[in-house]
């Protein structure tokens, strides 16, 4: 069997911490005091320099640190026809802190279009930077699975009712949508693409479950729903392109969503969502045990994010070590991996540590991967 290192090489989960020169760019542009194009020679030195530190830290796969992005996910979803930027009047709830009120709906029927979605061109400039340091380049967007969850949220499922009266029609086009911009990212030279998906944390929150409403969502069937959006999204696609996805429970400012172990999920993402990879947050008590990890199915690897981009105190070393030793308990050390347990800066706010921290972090899951693995 192939190492797990040769699978997947050391990589980070996505997003950095936005230097102060880039938040400010994005504050004087969205105050009309900069030109786009003043904006964007700005993000690409940023992301220049951030790709030059990702490859001396000795990454195999470079990000652009989603620098250009406002939010993990929405930014992607904004760029489909058919999907609009609106103001949802509240923002998502996290354990301690509201996020901004951004919201993603239909305004028409879902497509991808190579030719005006923002995305394409910026993966051309991260491979523009990336051929020159040799390092290989790493695109991340959010499943299909959360497009949907943040299409039907709500009050934004009115418009799906309005445009899909027939929702099984928005699922064949999410699929083909996300089909078509793997392709696109494919033939402009991705070989590694990651689907961030936070739609199976309600599933894994007992506080919500015991709810009427987390009971009636946990037996409504959704899970399978989210499986094949995102089984039908990455069916038949070239056999050197690998799929990763990473498993999160929110990362906004520091703070958590959700809370909960991984078996309400285990047996439907675990043994039937056809990655290559799970990158899971693992970073804390909250996440649970490994256990869950035994329903794991196939060859298919799983990235312990067992260091966490929520805090910038450096974990113990020994104390990794040992659990990725218990993890092995369920999964063989052939399949396993080691990152952190999410990304820097999910949100352009970031996490509160500072960027020696995050370099610090990825430098000692470097170390650790070295030890245990080779």
């Amino acid at each position: 069997m192939t190492t797990t290192k040769n699978k997947i090489g050391f990589q980070h989960v996505g997003s950095f911490l936005r230097p102060d020169v880039l938040k400010q760019a994005r504050k004087d542009y969205f105050n009309n005091e900069i030109t786009q194009q003043e904006l964007t020679t700005i993000e690409n030195e940023a992301i220049k320099d951030l790709v030059q530190k990702e490859a001396a830290v000795g990454l195999d796969y470079a990000t652009d640190g989603e620098f250009r992005r406002s939010y993990w996910h929405l930014d992607f979803f904004w760029g489909l026809e058919g999907v609009d930027h609106v103001h949802y009047g509240e923002g998502y709830q996290f354990a301690h802190e509201e996020t901004r009120d951004d919201t993603a709906i239909l305004s028409g029927h879902v497509k991808f279009n190579p030719q005006t979605h923002p995305f394409i061109k910026d993966f051309e400039f991260l491979k523009s930077v990336t051929d020159e340091l040799d390092i290989q380049p790493k695109q991340t967007i959010p499943a299909p699975s959360q497009l949907y969850i943040e299409l039907v949220r709500g009050v934004n499922a009115d418009k799906v009712k309005e445009y899909y009266p027939n929702v099984e029609d928005l699922y064949l086009d999410i699929e083909k949508a996300y089909h078509d911009a793997i392709l696109t990212f494919y033939d402009k030279g991705a070989r590694v693409i990651q689907l961030d998906d936070c739609s199976w944390g309600l599933f894994l929150d007992e506080k919500f479950l015991n709810t009427p409403d987390g009971k009636a969502y946990a037996d409504s069937g959704i899970q399978d729903v989210l499986l094949n959006l995102n089984n039908k999204a990455i069916e038949n696609l070239p056999d050197d392109l690998t799929i990763n996805t990473h498993v999160c429970r929110g990362n906004y400012h520091s703070d958590f969503a959700f809370s909960g172990g991984y078996a309400p999920v285990a047996d439907t993402l675990f043994a039937k969502e056809n990655v290559d990879s799970y990158f899971l947050e693992y970073d804390s008590s909250r996440a649970g045990n490994f256990e869950p990890l035994a329903k794991v199915s196939g060859d298919k690897n799983v990235v312990l994010g067992l260091l966490t981009t929520k805090s910038g105190e450096l974990e113990d070393r020994q104390t990794v070590i040992d659990r990725i030793k218990e993890a092995s308990n369920y999964l063989p050390l052939d399949q396993l991996w080691l990152s952190t347990q999410c990304g820097f800066a999910s949100t352009e706010e970031g996490n509160v540590l500072t960027e020696q921290q995050e370099w610090d972090k990825l430098k000692l899951v470097k170390s650790i991967q070295d030890e245990i693995w080779n």
